[in-house]
């Protein structure tokens, strides 16, 4: 009896001690968005796989209108990474302390054209003049607007880009008459099809090859004082788009849901969503100097900046 007794109070003892440890704290981390797209719902993904805890993060995803509030968020410390764009490397010259630590993606095929359903727009030719809605000056849609002018020697203004924040104030703009066209993720495209709100007319990633649709950003405090913190969000990352890849219906699901559109929309655009994503964040030199020449010449800046000035491959590539 007392060897039996003697054994339950050395449990006892043994329990005590191991509930009395504290449970560690995960790092709380927010993550600005820029815009709608199934790709920032990665961070959604990865949450519900149990990524971001097993690297012991708690990640919260902010959504914001586009490229420039994303930013200003970083530079009032509001948020210490954000998911931008590949023109976005460009703010990092006007002042905002953040760099770009990892590529999310390459050419822009998840980009839409969407237009009226009765529009007279069959080809990018067809739009010298038009008026086009993007989220935000300098963000990737005002980009690409402007490239494709630039592209067809009509000049950087040849179509007029016009700054009108979210997705749905550029559709009511668009079905008011207002625009002749938005540029959209294809799965909103696709969502308009299915409301008859509008239709997708034209592909970005058929006229620009070299760039990077999407770009990691971390706040310099955070990447020269923490760098451990941003490489456990980077891997986190990449492993969430490699449970991405392994599980298509599970991750529609949770697309659908993050971005409030249906899963009809997300099926139709899940392919060339992957289709686009990096798989270990390497930047191509080629993407960064098209981005890097296009900046002045698309007015956003009044020089072309050097390549060191706007990324670094220090967390590059990942290797899960």
């Amino acid at each position: 009896m007392r060897k039996s007794t003697l054994t339950a109070n050395v449990v006892a003892i043994a329990w005590t001690l191991t509930a009395a440890q504290p449970t560690l704290a995960l790092d709380k981390v927010k993550i600005g968005t820029a815009g709608s797209s199934i790709i920032w719902s990665i961070i959604d993904m990865g949450r519900e796989a149990g990524v971001w805890k097993a690297l012991d993060l708690e990640i919260e995803r902010v959504e914001l209108a586009g490229d420039a509030p994303m930013q200003q968020a970083m530079a009032s410390n509001s948020i210490e990474f954000g998911c931008g764009s590949g023109p976005g490397m460009g703010y990092r010259v006007k002042g905002v302390p953040a760099l770009a630590v990892a590529a999310l993606a390459g050419a822009p095929w998840s980009m839409t054209l969407a237009t009226p359903m009765n529009t007279t727009i069959k080809s990018f030719d067809d739009l010298k003049g038009k008026r086009i809605g993007v989220s935000s000056a300098g963000s990737m849609t005002d980009w690409l607007v402007r490239e494709v002018s630039r592209q067809r020697g009509w000049g950087v203004d040849g179509i007029i880009s016009l700054p009108l924040g979210t997705e749905r104030t550029r559709l009511a703009a668009m079905r008011a008459g207002e625009l002749d066209g938005s540029v959209v993720a294809d799965q909103n495209a696709y969502s308009y099809e299915e409301n008859n709100a509008g239709k997708m007319a034209l592909s970005f990633g058929e006229v620009v090859k070299d760039f990077h649709a999407h770009i990691l950003f971390a706040r310099d405090d955070i990447r020269l004082k923490n760098p451990d913190l941003v490489r456990r969000v980077v891997l986190g990352w990449f492993r969430a788009v490699a449970w991405m890849h392994a599980n298509r219906e599970a991750g529609i699901r949770i697309s659908s849901k993050a971005i409030n559109v249906s899963e009809t929309a997300v099926a139709r655009a899940w392919d060339n969503e992957l289709k686009l994503m990096s798989r270990d964040g390497a930047f191509n030199p080629a993407a960064v100097e098209v981005i890097r020449k296009s900046l002045p010449e698309l007015g956003l800046l009044d020089k072309a900046p050097e390549a060191r000035e706007l990324y670094t491959s220090e967390f590059v590539p990942v290797k899960l």
